[in-house]
């Protein structure tokens, strides 16, 4: 496999790791099934809202994918998944990205919690979110940044403390954790060793956002939408069947989740739309210079395309690849937000005036794109994660 690497006083330092993507046998016919499925149960979004469109919550949506056998792909049948390959999982994701479905219903239920609860929950627990989770039935969202930490996980500050007789209070904040208002759990990870520092300590509660003790206050981006949001917990009573895994390893068990979360397509396919509505814009013979700006950001996003599969293989494979998902992150993000400052100086003072779905999306994009890096782990984390493997670090 190439590998593509630096030397320094020691051996080769390996960055990104190229893995082949192999299509699975049905490649072809499973995407044809998600585009039919698509002009059937796709609804009536304005354009701008094709953009990022994994944020956007449409629960009838989510029921009808999840009746189609297009969520918990590759769980086990016992737990409502249907046993396919995770390449097949990343076909659908990519179709329903490219097409701006709303998918943020199940999003993280789909690619986070229900792998993670797959991988260390209990029988109770897999029984208990797995199922419901595949039907497009629940909504979850992830507790993992801090007020002063921001991607900095290992300063994470909100403490589980044992009770006197059975279960955990929690008290802390979390913070910029998206569709917290509209979810029914929580993924946290928590400090559950006083006195512990870094790493250490750390455990994952899966909460009931029912839960006495908790409040959700909206966070309005720029745009003026609310999908990020504060979350306190205030002495918050948490049994000991939402210990996910073991106590204490917490730390092993999100670094793993977010190689998932850092590398999916859709580090790439956030402002897809925007490009869409250039290329329809520009026609079939584009002049200078958008016949040279779309050769470039088709490129671009080819190249791209083509990490991200490379690390979804690699995952499908069962290794662990940290710094691969991390170069695709930043990468993805340079483009994402990259793209509407290209397009923005591409038309006319006319153009931009007038309202249209290319400007509509433009408009929406130019205030969102710059939170699209700190999803998932902000630049700073991420090259300190890829100077490590160069031995910059």
């Amino acid at each position: 496999m190439p590998r593509v690497g630096c030397r320094n006083s020691g051996p080769a330092m390996q960055t990104f790791v190229y893995h082949q993507f192999v299509p699975p046998a049905g490649a072809a016919e499973l995407r044809a099934e998600v585009r039919a499925f698509l002009r059937e149960h796709m609804p009536e979004i304005r354009p701008a809202k094709l953009a990022n469109s994994w944020n956007v919550v449409d629960r009838t949506f989510s029921r009808a994918l999840g009746a189609a056998g297009f969520i918990g792909m590759v769980w086990p049948k016992q737990y409502g998944g249907h046993e396919r390959s995770a390449l097949d999982r990343y076909i659908v994701l990519e179709e329903l990205l490219a097409a701006g479905a709303p998918v943020g219903g199940h999003w993280v239920a789909d690619r986070q919690t229900g792998p993670l609860i797959l991988r260390y929950g209990s029988s109770a627990m897999k029984e208990a979110f797995l199922p419901a989770a595949a039907r497009g039935e629940i909504t979850a969202c992830i507790g993992l940044s801090e007020p002063g930490s921001g991607s900095d996980l290992a300063s994470v500050r909100t403490a589980a403390r044992r009770g006197h007789g059975r279960g955990w209070w929690i008290s802390g904040q979390k913070v910029w954790t998206t569709n917290a208002h509209v979810a029914a759990y929580m993924l946290a990870l928590v400090r559950t060793q006083e006195g512990s520092e870094r790493q250490e300590g750390l455990s994952q509660f899966l909460i009931d956002m029912r839960s006495p003790g908790i409040t959700v206050r909206p966070i309005t981006n720029m745009a003026g939408e609310h999908e990020f949001n504060e979350v306190f917990f205030d002495d918050v009573a948490v049994p000991d069947e939402a210990l996910v895994g073991v106590e204490g390893e917490g730390w092993k068990q999100v670094t793993a989740e977010l190689a998932l979360e850092r590398s999916g397509p859709e580090r790439y396919l956030s402002s897809h739309a925007l490009f869409n509505r250039l290329v329809e814009a520009a026609g079939e013979d584009p002049a200078e210079p958008i016949r040279s700006a779309l050769g470039r950001l088709a490129a671009e996003l080819w190249t791209l395309r083509q990490m991200s599969m490379s690390t979804a293989a690699k995952l499908a494979s069962g290794e662990n690849p940290v710094v691969e998902a991390s170069i695709v992150k930043d990468l993805g993000n340079s483009f994402e937000q990259a793209l509407p400052l290209v397009v923005q100086s591409l038309l006319d003072d006319d153009t931009l005036a007038a309202s249209s779905p290319l400007t509509d999306t433009l408009e929406y994009l130019l205030q969102m794109a710059p939170s699209f890096s700190l999803r998932g782990g902000t630049r700073e984390i991420l090259r300190g994660i890829i100077a490590r493997a160069l031995g910059l670090r």
